[in-house]
């Protein structure tokens, strides 16, 4: 479960990429949400009957998750996905959990260990690889492009989100928080994606943007974040994280399969820095240790 929901995360890129060729990020953004909302109200209905009655000061953190992780993020990702090369979003964004484990110490408290902070300059050693394509100097000298901006705004935004979702779990399940989120941030989007889409681009839009738009919400959204949540219930949500790593490579491979994207050296020396720092920034706990202690225990 746990390999197939977040591989499946990175097939979002590849659909957002096919869906932004009708439509913008803003309309992607909302679409993908507005049918992912329309699943997860009535879910959240039928399984969280003894849910928590929300507070205004709830409703206000709810609106705050929604801003963050929902709109502005998704603005952001579908933007990316439409201007940048996938392998290199795609890896970028995977040095986020590191760069959650800074914001939760800052602001949550929480401990901040000598493994955090090793795992933290390696993935962003790697993101830096990733987003110059291995010419630091040249991009010194040059300048970033605009789209890395996006891509630095979005992991910010998605760092942001999960600390405040951090707060949000202390009292909801992670099913409610999800779904008010979304409801909350497809709220924001209407406006900006009735402004900018014609019932026209509606209407020639074909069978395979909106295939792209359903799979990101109902497979990418809403099974896979099921299906995550289970296996962190089964087996622990520090091993669940290491998952994650599995996204980029599958947005990589699929990129490269159904796109043609090429894949550069600085890639893949980025992927092994950024993986590798996830690695050590996020697991808690060394297998050897749990297998010593196993045989302590015998």
């Amino acid at each position: 479960m746990l390999a197939f929901s977040t591989s499946t995360w990175g097939s979002a890129f590849v659909a957002g990429r096919f869906a932004t060729e009708s439509f913008d990020p803003v309309t992607v953004a909302f679409l993908r949400f507005f049918f992912a909302a329309i699943i997860l109200v009535p879910l959240m209905y039928i399984l969280e009957k003894d849910r928590p009655r929300p507070s205004l000061k709830d409703w206000g953190l709810f609106a705050l998750l929604g801003l963050t992780g929902i709109a502005i993020y998704n603005i952001a990702f579908f933007t990316a996905a439409k201007y940048a090369p996938i392998a290199k979003s795609s890896l970028f964004i995977a040095s986020n959990p590191v760069l959650i484990i800074l914001l939760s110490g800052l602001f949550l408290k929480e401990t901040i260990t000598g493994r955090n902070i090793a795992g933290l300059v390696l993935a962003l050693t790697g993101a830096v690889i990733i987003i110059t394509n291995g010419d630091i100097l040249a991009a010194a000298r040059h300048g970033l492009e605009p789209i890395d901006f996006v891509l630095l705004f979005a992991v910010v935004c998605w760092a942001l989100y999960s600390v405040l979702g951090k707060v949000a779990l202390r009292k909801f399940s992670s099913l409610v928080c999800t779904t008010w989120a979304v409801v909350f941030g497809t709220v924001m989007l209407f406006p900006f994606a009735l402004l900018e889409t014609s019932w026209t681009q509606v209407a020639e839009a074909d069978w395979g943007v909106w295939t792209a738009i359903l799979h990101m919400s109902i497979i990418v959204t809403v099974v896979s974040f099921l299906m995550y949540y289970q296996g962190i219930k089964i087996i622990g949500a520090a091993k669940a994280s290491l998952f994650i790593n599995l996204m980029p490579v599958s947005a990589v491979i699929l990129a490269v399969v159904f796109l043609d994207e090429p894949l550069l050296w600085a890639h893949l020396a980025g992927a092994l820095f950024v993986l590798t720092g996830v690695t050590i920034g996020t697991y808690t706990r060394p297998l050897w240790l749990n297998r010593k202690n196993k045989a302590a225990r015998s």
